[in-house]
């Protein structure tokens, strides 16, 4: 209905949200830091691969987008828990 823009526009705000706690993430240091800037620069590689394939397989723009937005969600949905986690405010689900 909007088109790609209005989905480019929601991954760009979205990612601002995963940037925020990685940068946190990085800030603090440690063993913790090391590995999210690991699986971060893999998951660059993975989604560049992931992106040229479903683009040579035909999907269009607007597919690879909402993919992106897919994984930025979980990404966040990550971080955050984590983030909870390590601060103790995360209860255990009944």
């Amino acid at each position: 209905m909007f088109g790609p823009w209005f989905s480019v526009t929601l991954l760009a705000l979205e990612s601002s949200e995963v940037i925020g706690l990685r940068v946190a993430k990085l800030a603090g240091g440690g063993v913790d830091a090391q590995r999210e800037a690991h699986l971060m620069v893999s998951e660059k590689l993975d989604a560049v691969v992931e992106a040229g394939a479903r683009l040579l397989c035909g999907a269009t723009a607007l597919n690879v987008i909402n993919r992106f937005r897919e994984q930025v969600a979980a990404n966040e949905e990550r971080l955050s828990t984590e983030r909870l986690a390590a601060s103790g405010q995360v209860r255990a689900m009944a």
